[in-house]
């Protein structure tokens, strides 16, 4: 049985058992911790806090060029930089230059791994991706923290669940997130 989410729960139980960002979120406003940011980022303030009683403070970078880049001109030879943003001001440059352009993950992957590049090589790296998943193989990398996600995928790609539907997937994900222990998905032997 899936305990309930209180200070008082062990750092063990807690790291055993699947919790969804919202409960994370509302744990952390009931104990007075931040509750902004990636799961990841909130779950790991609530295990600190588990572990310490203590309130881990969120790492906020610096916003200082943040103005001064909205302003910036933007251009296929503008280059990538440490604090860059992807930003409105981003988007619609992009979305001038490639029809349907959105941020995906990974071509905001693409921009925080490839400083010193410009906006030039972007728009390659977009069409090469679109290029990419045109091949019915390709699979996109699912980050860790969206362990449903990458549940649900597995579980279709078991030979012995062919013919079963999402439905059959989410209640197999709704038993094994109630468990402790992984949430990877496991095929039946």
């Amino acid at each position: 049985m899936r305990p309930r989410l209180i200070k008082e729960l062990s750092v063990q139980i807690f790291k055993d058992f699947y919790w969804l960002k919202e409960e994370l979120q509302a744990f952390c406003r009931e104990n007075g911790i931040s509750a902004s940011g990636s799961k990841l980022e909130i779950s790991d303030r609530v295990e600190e806090f588990l572990r310490t009683g203590e309130i881990k403070k969120p790492i906020r970078t610096s916003n200082k060029n943040s103005k001064a880049e909205t302003k910036e001109e933007l251009s296929l030879a503008t280059v990538i930089t440490e604090n860059h943003r992807c930003g409105q001001h981003v988007r619609a440059f992009f979305k001038t230059v490639i029809p349907g352009f959105h941020f995906s993950t990974h071509i905001q992957n693409y921009l925080k791994q490839n400083v010193g590049k410009t906006y030039c090589d972007v728009v390659q790296e977009w069409y090469e991706e679109e290029e990419r998943k045109k091949d019915p193989a390709y699979k996109k990398n699912i980050a860790p923290q969206f362990e449903y996600n990458q549940f649900i995928r597995d579980f279709f790609a078991d030979p012995t669940n062919q013919g079963k539907g999402r439905e059959d997937a989410i209640e197999a994900w709704n038993k094994i997130k109630q468990l402790p222990g992984s949430n990877k998905y496991q095929p039946k032997q």
